[in-house]
């Protein structure tokens, strides 16, 4: 197959959750020009926050089957709720079933932080999630179950249940949250979600803390870019 027209660099999938408004517009500014995020959007018809994120996992092949014959080299799946709900091994078992149905890597965001933690050797995490508490809570026990301790903690209440109200924050709302974070001894910062605007936070929030701050975003479109570099999932 000759080089396309656009994106000679690699097509990747992104499946962002239906209402998430974020994904894509970082996802642009993240990865390489020559790159082309083409996107799908994960459905759930369930009026519970939580069986969404569950659907959205759970209803991957169904994604990736809205691609058709388009050739993608990767495909990223841009929400960490979803692994914190249905847990690690699940979403393992997930992956590894859709890869071998598809032919290409399945990255998830939380696989995604994972990588990118163990790339800078992190070991303890400040973690900032605007999520209810029973899915922060969700978020610190994937995190301990791997090997990452979460050290600090600061969660920002949206006053409801549903998630989506995550979308209305932007990073001067992130901004503002980790000016008085106490982040202690952890050697990074994680804010994670995918749907709130985060890339004009990192940056002076790092000068702040004097170590690495991610969010889910980053570290996905990182990880993708490092398949299309070096061909491996």
């Amino acid at each position: 197959m000759k080089k396309p027209e656009y994106g000679p660099g690699g097509w990747l999938g992104i499946g962002t959750p239906q209402a998430n408004p974020t994904v894509e517009m970082e996802m642009r500014r993240l990865l390489p020009a020559d790159v082309e995020p083409l996107t799908t959007r994960l459905v759930s018809r369930s009026d519970s926050p939580d069986e969404r994120l569950v659907d959205y996992l759970e209803g991957l092949p169904n994604y990736l089957g809205t691609f058709d014959t388009l050739p993608l080299q990767a495909f990223g799946f841009a929400c960490t709720g979803s692994t914190y709900l249905a847990g690690k091994d699940r979403e393992a078992e997930i992956v590894r079933d859709v890869e071998k149905s598809f032919g290409y890597p399945i990255i998830t965001a939380a696989e995604a932080v994972r990588r990118e933690l163990d790339s800078t050797g992190t070991e303890r995490i400040a973690l900032f999630a605007p999520y209810p508490k029973h899915l922060v809570d969700a978020a610190v026990a994937h995190w301990e179950a791997i090997g990452v301790r979460v050290t600090a903690l600061r969660r920002l209440d949206l006053g409801s249940m549903d998630t989506r109200l995550i979308y209305r924050l932007g990073s001067s709302d992130v901004l503002r949250e980790l000016a008085d974070f106490d982040v202690g001894t952890a050697d990074s910062v994680l804010v994670s979600g995918t749907g709130v605007p985060t890339l004009d936070a990192l940056a002076p929030a790092e000068e702040r803390f004097g170590c690495p701050v991610v969010s889910s975003n980053l570290c996905l479109a990182r990880a993708l870019t490092k398949v299309l570099a070096t061909g491996a999932g």
